[in-house]
């Protein structure tokens, strides 16, 4: 795949440990915050603003917490469209009997909510469903053993971020277009857990346990 300039918003659990995997990989990555002058042990990576590192970058790993993404995307928007974004937020919430469910309205997807939002942007979903502190010690010490669901509408970007999977030590399996992701998002029958990429594939209905 090549070199690729990435930014990625948000330097939390989960930005964090891709960006280290993608920076071991040869990508170029810029952090985008709210005060960047704040992040530190960067380990190569640069920080800017959230608009500055979005517009800097080819693709965009949007891994701000949920409650911040309106912000973040109202923040940002402009400098999103003709790159591939990739969600990792999570719309999570209990239910009342206490089950982990989507916030969203029932039928939609957290990745067409964001391709609705960013109309001239290529959204994808990946890197939801694994648990943050996994992200790092499951992308090394078992590289390429683990699975990762994704979801984009047309194939090029489910190639590209297929590829970024790949390079943060993990498997990928794809689930199809945004509107199929419902399996990775909150509420799931993968969120939030860690499969080999065959028992992913049976987790997320894509195929039968009797035809693994």
């Amino acid at each position: 795949m090549g070199s690729k300039k990435i930014a990625i918003l948000g330097a939390g659990k989960i930005g964090r440990p891709i960006g280290r995997h993608w920076l071991a990989t040869g990508h170029e990555v810029v952090f985008g915050s709210r005060r960047p002058e704040r992040l530190t042990d960067l380990e190569g990576a640069k920080a800017a603003g959230f608009a500055e590192a979005a517009a800097s970058a080819e693709i965009v790993l949007l891994s701000v917490p949920y409650p911040a993404l309106s912000d973040l995307l109202e923040t940002a928007a402009g400098a999103l469209d003709g790159k591939i974004v990739v969600d990792a937020t999570n719309p999570m919430g209990l239910s009342a009997e206490g089950h982990i469910i989507s916030l969203l309205d029932p039928g939609v997807t957290q990745g067409r909510a964001t391709a609705n939002r960013l109309p001239g942007a290529r959204v994808a979903r990946a890197f939801t469903h694994v648990m943050d502190e996994l992200l790092w010690s499951r992308g090394t010490q078992q590289r390429d053993f683990w699975g990762m669901a994704y979801a984009a509408d047309d194939p090029q970007t489910g190639e590209i971020v297929a590829g970024l999977i790949s390079d943060a030590g993990f498997m990928p399996v794809g689930l199809g277009g945004l509107d199929d992701s419902a399996a990775l998002d909150p509420g799931g029958p993968v969120f939030p857990h860690l499969f080999t990429p065959s028992d992913l594939r049976v987790a997320a209905g894509l195929v039968t346990a009797a035809s693994r």
